[in-house]
């Protein structure tokens, strides 16, 4: 477990395994360790770095609003750190495998459009899609209700067993949960990123007319249906429109990498850049 300075904010970062680097980022309110089940079957052939985004996990909150450039360029940045400069560790140099699920799929694929060269892959968990994002919130909004939830005491109070309604058979330890979870700071990171998920989306979709995915870049779309014929609609809407291959993980809730850690392990080893 270490910490480097972002932007002026510490970000959490863990560093696990050997090999080419895959970095994974957990969608809206997650934690680095609701990807321990995917670890160790990545570390023996893999240096998976997992990091928490401002006012998530164990990072400091966040000092500006997200946009899909700048998710972007914090992955390009944490890299940077994690290999010492522009001139350091070449393992950090070399292209690597992205894994974006959720929210954090607009940044995985971000990523490879504003950082071609040093991206080897993409995966993108049961990502978030959105192919007409409304509005955001204003940054009022989500301050004036964070301040009120927090003034109200329900981070401590309510913040382990919200975690627990919204994960099932959640593998992560009890101290654990309430040492991220009872903290005003991760409920206020929640919801400045879900305040401003619309205008990420929007950051997206206007990369994506402007920055082409690099040519022969394997991308896999992981969608988890569950049941639901018209998300597995926009999944392989959204594989096709990417150029990827598509995979139906079932059984499998929307989080795959506790579900199904095998699933995502697999599409991980088996990106190659053609």
């Amino acid at each position: 477990m270490t910490f480097v300075r972002i932007g002026g904010v510490a970000h959490h970062v863990t560093v696990e395994g050997t090999g080419p680097v895959c970095v994974l980022s957990a969608g809206l309110g997650l934690s680095w360790f609701d990807w321990d089940p995917v670890v160790p079957l990545l570390a023996p052939y893999r240096t998976v770095v997992r990091f928490d985004r401002p006012g998530h996990g164990l990072s400091a909150p966040a000092t500006a609003p997200p946009t899909a450039a700048g998710e972007a360029d914090r992955i390009a940045a944490l890299l940077d750190a994690l290999g010492g400069g522009h001139q350091g560790d070449p393992v950090y140099q070399a292209p690597v495998t992205v894994v974006g699920h959720s929210l954090a799929g607009f940044h995985a694929e971000a990523f490879a459009r504003l950082h071609p060269t040093r991206t080897a892959g993409l995966v993108l968990v049961d990502s978030s899609v959105e192919e007409h994002p409304r509005p955001a919130r204003t940054d009022a909004v989500s301050r004036a209700l964070g301040a009120a939830l927090c003034a109200a005491g329900l981070p401590a109070a309510l913040g382990p067993a919200v975690r627990r309604a919204a994960v099932r058979s959640d593998p992560a330890s009890r101290a654990l949960v309430r040492r991220v979870y009872r903290t005003s700071r991760v409920l206020r990171g929640a919801l400045l990123e879900n305040a401003h998920y619309g205008a990420v989306a929007a950051g997206l979709l206007d990369l994506r007319d402007r920055f082409p995915l690099p040519p022969g870049l394997p991308v896999t779309v992981l969608a988890a249906p569950d049941g639901s014929a018209r998300w597995e609609r926009r999944q392989r809407a959204l594989a096709r429109r990417l150029g990827a291959s598509y995979e139906a993980v079932v059984p499998s809730g929307h989080l795959v990498m506790l579900d199904r850690p095998d699933a995502v392990a697999r599409a991980v080893l088996s990106t190659e850049r053609s």
